[in-house]
């Protein structure tokens, strides 16, 4: 008997059918963003750089320059990892003919079709996000909620341009296409004014989402806070929840970074649950602060997945990445964090969560504790590694072999 027949035997005394879980989770597609390759930087601005509430930490050699190395460092590190896979990607990503550049709130399809043509040849799917920062328009650290109206309708043409660009990538790959509004507003001190910079993003998201899409799923991102505008935020939780509870074609997306460190996303997607039909998630890893570390393998990443696998809640919720790293090698980045996201999804559909539910419903919370502390020793190890092979991936830290080799080979002539 191998090893991986002992630890399936094991499982399925507990009732659980490895065979199922290793193919929902083959089928759950993880997106996968594309800016951990270059730091967030983009195509769309000549002096680079971010800004704005964005800032990677690091100066790692190999950083991609262009959308051909960008693309070849992704699919490096998409060969490493398990499971079917999206792009996430930023509207700073546009790609432009020579002498072809045109502002945000000019941007149109034809500027991602490369980014297209590419998913469509490797099976992957994309989704989308306009790129409010790190660019002049940002005035005061204002976009959407500016009281300056020049600066406001930039920003909404941006944001009706990238839906518009997110419908057609839907048209052109046969598939739906999740588009995430995220804006840094907010104030360094404290405001004299909270309602009316959020009285003019309502309006702004109106004007936004007026045009019925019907390929976008569209979603807004809180956030706590960000650097420079510790003391307000425009788009907190309250706001952004409470807006698309009124809107039924809105969704909150949930970023595990955006709240409080005694705030916990794994709470909040059973909570949201009885009243979204879809949740979109930016999962990263904030440390003391919203900080997107790379994701690891920790208790909150498991909870997020237990919570989505308990709910019943696959279909529902849309896993995808939002991390980036320039301190480490950002190809191995990409690797670390999405097998990490890959791992903790079939970790979580191997546990025993009907039995443990009924055992809460019958009061039998000794029996309950018992068995949540037994199963964090089950041979899960020997699952992931079958699950790697059948994927034609490492199972185990051989990968990084590879990544040093292409560190040497292809990122250290970028210098």
């Amino acid at each position: 008997m191998t090893r991986f027949e002992s630890a399936k035997e094991k499982y399925s005394r507990l009732g659980i059918d490895v065979e199922k879980a290793m193919e929902i989770a083959s089928n759950k597609a993880i997106s996968i963003h594309c800016w951990q390759g270059d730091d967030l930087t983009g195509f769309d601005n000549p002096d680079g750089g971010t800004g704005n509430g964005i800032l990677a930490t690091g100066n790692y050699m190999g950083r991609a320059r262009t959308f051909e190395e960008l693309t070849a460092d992704f699919l490096k590190a998409a060969s490493m990892i398990p499971g079917k896979k999206r792009i996430n990607l930023h509207a700073c990503y546009a790609i432009f003919e020579e002498g072809g550049w045109v502002d945000r709130d000019k941007i149109e399809y034809k500027h991602f079709i490369p980014w297209v043509e590419f998913a469509r040849e490797h099976g992957f799917g994309i989704d989308f996000n306009p790129t409010v920062f790190s660019h002049p328009m940002m005035k005061n650290g204002l976009s959407l909620s500016s009281p300056d109206e020049k600066v406001r309708k930039f920003w909404i043409d941006h944001c009706i341009a990238c839906r518009r660009i997110a419908q057609k990538i839907g048209e052109a790959l046969g598939d739906k296409v999740l588009n995430d509004i995220w804006i840094p507003d907010g104030l360094k001190d404290i405001p004299a004014d909270r309602l009316g910079p959020r009285m003019l993003l309502k309006d702004s998201l109106d004007k936004i989402f007026e045009e019925k899409l019907p390929n976008v799923i569209d979603c807004i991102e809180s956030k706590v806070f960000a650097i420079g505008v510790e003391s307000y935020t425009v788009g907190s939780s309250e706001f952004y929840i409470s807006y698309a509870a009124s809107h039924p074609d809105v969704y909150p997306l949930l970023d595990n970074g955006h709240y409080h460190p005694t705030e916990f996303v794994s709470d909040k997607i059973p909570a949201l649950l009885p009243f979204f039909d879809k949740i979109p998630l930016h999962i990263t890893r904030g440390v003391r602060w919203d900080s997107d570390h790379v994701v690891i393998f920790d208790d909150e990443l498991k909870e997020i997945m237990k919570e989505i696998v308990r709910g019943d809640a696959l279909d529902k919720v849309l896993i995808g990445l939002d991390f980036f790293d320039a301190a480490i090698n950002r190809v191995a980045a990409w690797v670390i964090g999405t097998r990490n996201t890959a791992k903790a999804l079939l970790w979580a559909l191997l546990q025993p969560h009907e039995t443990l539910k009924a055992l809460q419903d019958s009061g039998n919370f000794t029996k309950n504790l018992m068995l949540l502390e037994e199963c964090k020793t089950m041979p899960f190890a020997d699952i992931w590694e079958e699950y790697c092979n059948r994927h034609g991936v490492p199972a185990d830290e051989s990968w990084y072999a590879d990544i040093e080799e292409y560190e040497k080979t292809v990122l250290a002539t970028r210098q």
